[in-house]
């Protein structure tokens, strides 16, 4: 397996440039300074919006990867430094468990000086993310003691259906803020209907906040799982093989038997066996056993 470094010397003494207007730093920066041995640096006034917004007035441009990696770039390019992270969220059903919803978060490392991209990650059953269609305030405040409000931030959408169109009271904090943005919504809409959702964004969301933590630490494992032939940081698993052995049977199930590293700079590749520390699957997991 690869060699496992606390600090690399790819990044100690180096500015990082966080691509954040929603407070991200908290979380991320202690972290990466304490790891890396870097010093973190927000732009000033740098507006992620212009990639794309929950609340939907401004549809993202691609998928995480690419959202996170334009975030990066614009950071570099304000700042003139080489070494960048950015972070992007994302909230579906879970692909499992599709009655659940999910957060997956991702954190991105571009290093222009050493040509390097690496990907921390985390898929999270952990979210207040939801949403729902009111008619009076009391609905509002229903809605509100569901989802953690007001530690959790609330949003407000008038006519939800004209979307990108619809004005939208965001980062309500506090009952005199909720109390004003439904009235006011509830006022003037036709159908008598206004829609309340979760505020995602990181600094009013105190859950997702703490997944972008755990992904901040993904990457810094990633990192520092360095190649055993060259030992270039992000050391990382690019295959996995199904067919972990029945403890009774012996037919192979679903469950992984190996996992395959590969190098990004040399292509020097590993296979692990038992990965996950088990020789055996429990006969539950066999369709043979268990059918």
């Amino acid at each position: 397996m690869s060699r496992i470094v606390e600090k690399n010397a790819l990044f100690a003494n180096r500015v990082g440039v966080l691509a954040t207007m929603h407070q991200k730093e908290r979380v991320m920066a202690p972290l990466l300074e304490k790891e890396l041995g870097i010093k973190v640096r927000v732009p000033p006034n740098f507006n992620t919006d212009l990639f794309g917004t929950f609340t939907r007035e401004i549809k993202r441009f691609g998928n995480q990867l690419e959202t996170a990696r334009l975030k990066a770039e614009k950071a570099l390019l304000l700042t003139g430094e080489t070494l960048a992270f950015a972070s992007e969220g994302a909230f579906f059903s879970h692909p499992v468990l599709p009655y659940l919803p999910c957060n997956r978060e991702i954190v991105f490392l571009l290093d222009k000086t050493n040509e390097l991209e690496l990907i921390g990650q985390v898929l999270s059953t952990e979210t207040n993310y939801n949403h729902q269609i009111i008619r009076n305030l009391e609905e509002a405040y229903e809605f509100g003691n569901k989802v953690g409000f007001p530690e959790h931030g609330l949003v407000i959408i008038f006519e939800p259906e004209l979307e990108g169109n619809s004005e939208v009271f965001k980062g309500i904090t506090t009952e005199q803020q909720l109390n004003d943005a439904v009235t006011q919504s509830l006022s003037q809409s036709v159908t008598g209907r206004v829609q309340i959702e979760t505020d995602m964004r990181a600094l009013y969301n105190p859950t997702r906040m703490k997944n972008i933590e755990k992904a901040t630490q993904d990457l810094i494992k990633k990192i520092q799982q360095t190649c055993p032939n060259c030992f270039w940081p992000g050391f990382d698993t690019v295959q996995r093989q199904k067919g972990l052995p029945c403890a009774l049977c012996h037919l192979p199930t679903e469950l992984t038997l190996a996992v395959i590293y590969q190098c990004k700079k040399c292509n020097y590749s590993q296979e692990v066996i038992f990965p996950d520390g088990l020789d055996k699957a429990d006969p539950a997991q066999c369709f043979y056993c268990n059918p």
